[in-house]
């Protein structure tokens, strides 16, 4: 048994001390694994099995904060990988103050399990990333979604104080995230809001490890800052993209307004938009099982004539 969990652990990547080993492969249960990258120890957990997706987290996110069900519902035919980054959550290290010290994180960590090629999901500031790194790696990366995210460059539709004054909150309550995650204004997505809660909160201690320090949350507007001030063009690169793109967002969102992606539709060359509406910035916990449904969809194989990505990515990775 001992030599099995030492086999385990190479593959796999070492257990987090003091995390209980899972009896079940649940999001609620799977056990917290780790891989040293440089000088960080990035913290992360896989559930289920199939091609491999990479899920990028949310301003103060960490691998409690996804809701379980959404994450459960996406293992039926997927090896789902949640990561916290370098200083996050469950992570040691530096956190990334820029796109492009969290493009190294990822690079890093995906090497560390051994992926030449993936999906990529990325939720509201881990869409920012999301995009950034398939504008930067295009070969890396098979298809991409887009959560409750903005795309690169000036919005017009900017981040709102309501959203603001309860995000920066040491400890979240359920009134909180009904305004950060949900529309307050709709009794069913209030509904929805407190069982996405209690669901997440299966897991023991979860606020132990959200992000709570002005320090923090200073390297996070930095990167985001830095994503939309484009200095690099990524907002012109990202509609010459052929990998496929999913964006998906509530019509109440007052974090990122999913209105902010309408210049670019009609430019982008193989993405698709799907709203919810009563929703707001988190589409994926308030209906989880019809979400997860549409990027199982969009993640499927297809074949060559469905669109220009296939298995076999482009040796060069250059942009088109």
């Amino acid at each position: 048994m001992r030599m099995l969990s030492l086999l385990l652990a190479l593959q796999f990547g070492t257990l987090i001390p003091g995390q209980a080993v899972a009896t079940a492969s649940g999001a609620t249960t799977v056990e917290t694994r780790s891989v040293q990258v440089g000088q960080d120890r990035i913290a992360y957990r896989k559930v289920g099995s199939g091609a491999p997706v990479v899920l990028l987290n949310r301003f103060r996110g960490t691998l409690d904060t996804w809701d379980p069900a959404f994450i459960d519902a996406l293992a039926r035919k997927h090896t789902v990988i949640l990561v916290d980054l370098p200083g996050i959550g469950y992570s040691g290290g530096t956190q990334p103050e820029t796109m492009e010290q969290g493009i190294a994180s990822l690079d890093g960590f995906v090497e560390s399990l051994g992926l030449q090629q993936f999906d990529l999901l990325g939720w509201s500031w881990g869409g920012l990333l999301a995009q950034a790194y398939l504008i930067d790696r295009p070969a890396r990366v098979g298809r991409v979604v887009l959560l409750a995210t903005n795309p690169p460059g000036k919005n017009e539709i900017p981040l709102q104080p309501a959203f603001l004054d309860r995000a920066l909150k040491p400890v979240n309550d359920l009134a909180d995230e009904e305004v950060l995650f949900f529309e307050p204004d709709s009794a069913l997505s209030r509904e929805k809001a407190r069982e996405s809660r209690d669901r997440i909160r299966v897991r023991p201690d979860v606020d132990a490890r959200i992000p709570s320090q002005p320090a923090q949350f200073e390297r996070y507007f930095k990167a985001a800052g830095g994503f939309h001030e484009d200095a690099t063009g990524r907002r012109e690169k990202l509609t010459r993209v052929e990998r496929p793109i999913l964006v998906i967002a509530g019509d109440h969102d007052t974090s990122t307004a999913g209105q902010n992606w309408f210049p670019l539709i009609g430019k982008m060359r193989d993405a698709r938009f799907v709203f919810y509406s009563q929703t707001g910035h988190a589409p994926h916990h308030q209906y989880p099982d019809e979400v997860a449904e549409v990027v199982l969809d969009f993640l499927a194989p297809k074949s060559r004539s469905d669109g220009p990505f296939t298995a076999a990515l482009s040796p060069s990775g250059a942009m088109p």
